[in-house]
């Protein structure tokens, strides 16, 4: 359960809030010499100022498959290529892509919520086995589901509260 929790910041952190922020090109893959690779393990990736990423490749010659992969990705960004960096300049959110960002973020809050309660499931179908087979019994069993209950709401507040912070975050102006 911890590391769902993990991996939705991870998620969260490539939506793209008001300011720049690295993360946001984790997702994006770079095709080099055939195969794809990501573009964070193909270049070194900064935020100089509040609105622009400076993407700098080790290797100058993968600069222009660096900035196609960009352009496809869903971000919805425009890299400037000077000849050694991309820099991408961010723009300005309007209200209505910010109410979109958010939406996204729900949803996948709402996938780690799922995620979440399948390992309580799982957890409990573990310990109704038990307890046929005769390994626990009846009691210990109810001991054990109400402490998997408890961790798993304690999960799903640290989820919404992940929630909360990215959704305050991609609404500050």
């Amino acid at each position: 359960m911890q590391k769902t929790v993990e991996g939705l910041r991870r998620e969260l952190a490539t939506i793209r809030a008001g300011r720049a922020n690295p993360a946001l090109l984790e997702k994006v893959q770079v095709n080099y010499y055939g195969t794809p690779t990501p573009i964070n393990q193909l270049a070194t990736i900064s935020a100089p100022e509040a609105r622009l990423l400076v993407v700098q490749p080790w290797d100058r010659s993968v600069l222009g498959e660096m900035e196609k992969a960009i352009l496809k990705s869903d971000l919805g960004l425009t890299p400037t290529n000077d000849g050694s960096v991309l820099r991408i300049v961010l723009p300005q959110l309007t209200e209505e892509r910010r109410a979109e960002l958010v939406k996204v973020a729900r949803k996948k809050a709402e996938e780690f919520r799922v995620m979440v309660r399948n390992i309580r499931r799982e957890a409990n179908d573990k310990l109704r086995t038990k307890e046929k087979s005769g390994e626990a019994s009846e009691d210990e069993v109810r001991r054990a589901q109400d402490k998997v209950q408890k961790l798993t709401d304690k999960y799903i507040q640290a989820i919404d509260k992940a929630l909360a912070v990215k959704e305050e975050e991609i609404m500050e102006v």
